[in-house]
């Protein structure tokens, strides 16, 4: 395969490291102070009360809104590890998978808000292209150390 600059694995890892700058982003802009208050569970719980679909509404009451400030803390620091996770490369295709699930909970809860939608789905679409092309082959913690060859 010939790229121009540098080598398909290394433009994996380019996509790789800026998937998790992205991640890291959704991590930074969140207002902590409102988020972890309930800001963000109360506002995904009024998405979740008015969904067309009942399996989102019955999810929801039964593992987020029973435990709201630890799903806060979930969701926020769930972004924080795949952000540095995927930027250096460590456990990446955990991370990758984790990701995925992720950004399709967001997905399926967000689905009648089709402006969210386009995130998601590029994120999705580079966490399926990181994790089948191994894109930890190159500079990463995994490649140091030998994992997930």
């Amino acid at each position: 395969m010939e790229t121009i600059w540098l080598s398909g694995a290394e433009w994996l890892a380019v996509l790789r490291i800026g998937l998790g700058l992205w991640w890291l982003e959704s991590w930074r802009h969140k207002d902590k102070k409102t988020w972890f208050a309930g800001g963000g569970i109360g506002w995904a719980e009024g998405i979740a009360a008015d969904h067309r679909w009942p399996f989102v509404r019955r999810g929801f009451d039964r593992i987020v809104k029973p435990r709201p400030r630890l799903m806060a803390y979930l969701v926020a620091y769930a972004e924080l590890a795949l952000g540095l996770g995927l930027i250096v490369g460590f456990l990446t295709p955990i991370a990758l998978v984790c990701g995925l699930i992720l950004n399709l909970i967001y997905l399926v809860l967000m689905i009648h808000d089709w402006g969210e939608q386009g995130q998601n789905l590029m994120m999705a679409l580079i966490s399926i292209v990181g994790l089948l092309a191994m894109s930890w082959q190159v500079w990463s913690v995994d490649k140091a150390f030998g994992l997930f060859l």
